[in-house]
């Protein structure tokens, strides 16, 4: 058994870009993906099963859908669970509800093991750069512990509180992702059918009131026809924001604004966009309002 060595479930879109940076930090990783070919593309070594991981490392980290499939891998037969020990730390990167999170928790924590919820932003170019951001439920020392196994693929690791404070944070930053990113979408929409440069317009934009995320990161390639693609898909984002509102529901907080980005993103989804970049939201709004695209670029169409 090796202390640096980490096991590593759920190979996809950032679990295989996170095990990149790993490896190439000279960490030697243990991966297992329903698809077996994504471990040799990260440079893992395949494991033929979740326990084979499990018994492998001390260090198991978690990126899959949702909680559904988190608790499928967790407490399945011959799950993470079952093989898990005493000390050994799992941390969950995935987007998953509190609820189901501090429950595993607390199953893990009668084995004498640690269960960590990690949640991360900043995408797939973030992941490629080791520059995520992390937030983080769970036993101070337990994520204390595991710093270099987060150190290869991220630049801030913050301590949000007791388990489920992480994935929490992580609903709450993923809604306002959605709220700008589809609000944007709309007006730069407008823009384009008002006859705006959008290059001027976002230059107004980012020195004003309405600035956001989307207006300095996305929509300055967005116009010129690059998508960003590789990141967050528009279906993947209206399930964060499902499990926002069940989030808010839990707390007793009142959801007003989340009808917005789930009609656009759900539009998204029915026009054909949703396992596409969810930045195509604003392809979503263009095809409604008259054929609208921001760019000239036909490499930016619809595939």
């Amino acid at each position: 058994m090796k202390k640096d060595r980490v096991g590593f479930i759920g190979l996809g879109n950032m679990g295989g870009r996170m095990t990149r940076r790993l490896v190439d930090a000279g960490i030697e990783v243990v991966g297992y993906d329903a698809d077996p070919a994504r471990a040799a593309a990260a440079g893992a070594r395949a494991a033929g099963s979740v326990r084979e991981v499990v018994e492998a490392a001390d260090v198991v980290m978690l990126s899959l859908p949702d909680s559904k499939v988190v608790e499928a891998v967790v407490e399945g037969e011959g799950g993470v669970l079952s093989a898990c020990r005493k000390g050994q730390v799992v941390a969950d990167l995935s987007t998953a509800a509190a609820s189901s999170t501090i429950r595993l928790a607390g199953r893990f924590a009668e084995r004498g093991a640690a269960y960590v919820d990690a949640g991360i932003s900043g995408g797939a170019a973030a992941a490629e750069k080791g520059t995520l951001t992390l937030m983080v439920g769970g036993d101070a020392q337990a994520v204390e512990s595991i710093g270099w196994a987060f150190a290869p693929f991220s630049s801030k690791v913050v301590v949000m509180g007791a388990s489920g404070a992480g994935h929490t944070t992580k609903l709450l930053n993923n809604f306002l992702n959605a709220v700008s990113l589809a609000a944007t979408a709309e007006v730069m929409v407008a823009g384009k059918k008002a006859g705006l440069d959008l290059h001027r317009l976002l230059d107004v934009l980012n020195s004003s009131s309405g600035v956001n995320f989307a207006t300095i990161n996305r929509f300055p390639r967005i116009v010129d026809g690059d998508y960003l693609e590789g990141g967050l898909t528009g279906r993947l984002m209206t399930k964060d924001l499902l499990l926002y509102v069940d989030c808010a529901r839990e707390l007793g907080v009142a959801s007003l604004n989340a009808s917005g980005p789930l009609a656009s993103f759900g539009l998204a989804t029915a026009l054909g966009y949703g396992d596409q970049i969810s930045n195509r939201v604003v392809d979503a709004i263009g095809d409604v309002s008259g054929g609208i695209r921001l760019h000239d670029n036909q490499a930016g169409e619809k595939q």
